[in-house]
């Protein structure tokens, strides 16, 4: 391998550094340690990079993603060896089921300890490599910046994903006066990225054949920031538009042609489209059982046409009749070339817009009870629809994506695929650092709020103001409500008979905290999100609070429990 000679010897720890700021990183989260001590002493006086001290590695993890997710940038993290790395990975899992570009460094003991469970060793080649797109261990100082160079390649192009990078000690501290050739030579990862014309063009052409034509979008168009792309070819065609949940912000919610979120939660409009229709083109999402709990009856009627940069997804989960591997953006560009076919849908668009509004989403007012569909929608009223969503997991995530007025691609950052409760507040701090302009308001239940709240004592130092909205119903509300409706009422475990006082835990942060209990303020009080500091917004809300409408787990989306017609 051809080498290069440095001006001046430098050390593993800042080739590491080097590298990330020459390939336009500027932002990296991170925990110090022992096996990290040589990198931490090196960024104590690098210009160029900011580190962010966050106060757990799973927080670590999550800020990359919610700094990756709302910009389209590598996400970047960097802990210690041992539980440092093993508490990374749930993070790490995260990215990987929601296709989140994400490189971390972990520290490893020095190279002659490995193998022989030295203080705080830990395998996190082998615990990590059915979660991530590619791992490393580095072996040789003078491979950090070809190594660094491959990893970010991989995780960035194609399908995105996390790549991890084990560091031991020694190579970090090691100097060098050489480093091997960076020029990429992966002939074995060639991702496609251009799509088969000709299989967009018949995508095209079997619309003169179909009656009740639906575009299905996922994360890849927002990855892939398709936004524009997409409106413009559902316009053309006028081909109605529903989104997986990471498919949220692709297009407007208020778009006469979006039926909203198909799946478990989904619109009445969206599951009725996605049962009735005769051809569904699918850009992005991977069929997950979110969106499709019954395979074997979904879509079982209709040709599908799919269009995904990761290969393995077509085929996996729904019979695939037109398969297109590629860029989803590049692949709308085409399609919106291809000659427009001679055939309307009027009736179709009228029958599923008809479905709109006959079952919109609703909720029942309640006597001296705040209602959390309500406060997301007043929350959109006063943001204008243009904030930064990020939500934790549970009951809120859902009337999150259900109830705020989306616009914007990268909009909703929410943890999908895994479905991580204490992902909310980590992954708004780097939501927020990523984009300093910009409103980002985190919508946490109770529950997940317990789970990473200590990353709260970032927001004072760094100057990140963000919203966190609480929701507390004093239990695990998406647990409560499954146990409610299908293990007869037996509400084990999922009821807090008792809570810190979160006005204290606030405080304690240095942050504003307010706490609304009473609904005919509730519009009034929301006012305060729009001032510009960190802040706590607790929001009671009633115990038997459920989430509907609802297609349970191995039904049919038509199959929907909830719904109510001409709420």
């Amino acid at each position: 391998m051809k080498q290069i000679k440095l001006e001046k010897p430098r050390s593993g720890s800042k080739l590491v550094l080097d590298t990330l700021k020459n390939l336009g990183v500027d932002t990296i989260f991170g925990y110090p340690g022992g096996a990290v001590l040589p990198l931490y002493d090196a960024l104590y006086d690098f210009d160029g990079i900011k580190h962010v001290l966050a106060r757990h590695e799973q927080g670590a993890t999550h800020e990359a993603e919610g700094y990756a997710k709302s910009s389209g940038k590598i996400g970047v993290a960097l802990v210690t060896s041992g539980p440092g790395a093993t508490n990374a990975v749930t993070g790490i899992a995260d990215a990987n089921a929601d296709s989140v570009p994400m490189l971390v460094f972990t520290g490893q003991v020095a190279t002659k300890g490995i193998g022989k469970d030295a203080f705080q060793e830990a395998d996190i080649i082998g615990i990590t490599m059915p979660i991530t797109k590619y791992n490393y261990q580095i072996r040789r100082t003078e491979d950090i910046p070809r190594i660094i160079t491959e990893a970010i390649h991989i995780a960035t192009s194609g399908r995105p994903g996390p790549v991890v990078i084990d560091l031991p000690k020694d190579i970090a501290a090691q100097e060098v006066s050489y480093i091997n050739d960076t020029t990429l030579d992966l002939p074995s990862y060639q991702p496609t990225i251009e799509p088969n014309s000709l299989q967009l063009k018949k995508i095209v052409a079997l619309l003169e054949k179909k009656k009740r034509p639906l575009l299905l979008v996922g994360g890849g168009v927002n990855y892939a920031d398709a936004h524009d792309e997409l409106v413009a070819f559902a316009e053309r065609l006028q081909i109605p538009v529903v989104s997986s949940l990471l498919g949220l912000g692709a297009m407007p919610v208020e778009h006469p042609l979006f039926l909203g979120m198909g799946g478990m939660h989904g619109s009445y409009a969206a599951n009725m489209a996605l049962a009735e229709t005769d051809y569904l083109i699918n850009i992005g999402s991977r069929f997950d059982d979110r969106l499709a709990s019954k395979p074997t009856m979904f879509l079982k009627n209709a040709t599908v046409a799919h269009i995904d940069i990761d290969p393995a997804e077509i085929g996996k989960i729904v019979k695939t009749h037109l398969p297109v591997v590629g860029d989803a953006k590049r692949a709308l560009e085409i399609l919106l070339t291809v000659e427009k076919p001679q055939t309307t849908y009027d009736k179709w668009v009228a029958q599923v817009q008809d479905n709109a509004k006959r079952a919109p989403y609703s909720f029942e007012p309640e006597q001296g009870v705040n209602k959390p569909q309500e406060v997301i929608k007043l929350i959109g009223d006063i943001t204008n629809g243009d904030a930064i969503i990020v939500t934790d997991v549970g009951q809120h995530q859902m009337w999150a994506a259900q109830w705020y007025p989306y616009k914007h691609s990268r909009q909703l950052v929410t943890s999908g695929g895994l479905g991580t409760m204490g992902f909310g507040i980590p992954a708004a701090i780097g939501a927020k650092l990523a984009n300093p302009d910009k409103e980002v308001i985190v919508f946490v239940g109770d529950g997940g709020f317990q789970m990473t709240n200590q990353e709260l004592a970032i927001l004072n130092g760094y100057g990140v103001a963000i919203k966190v909205v609480l929701f507390n119903n004093h239990s695990l509300g998406m647990v409560r409500q499954w146990q409610e409706s299908f293990y007869e009422e037996r509400r084990s475990e999922s009821v807090f008979d008792l809570e810190p006082d979160f006005q204290l835990l606030a405080q304690a942060y240095g942050l504003k905290y307010d706490k609304f209990l009473d609904p005919t303020t509730i519009a009034e009080d929301l006012k305060v999100i729009t001032e510009p500091v960190g802040m706590v917004l607790e929001v009671g809300i009633s115990q038997k609070e459920q989430v509907y409408p609802m297609v349970p787990a191995g039904w049919h989306n038509d199959e929907m429990l909830g719904v109510k017609f001409n709420a």
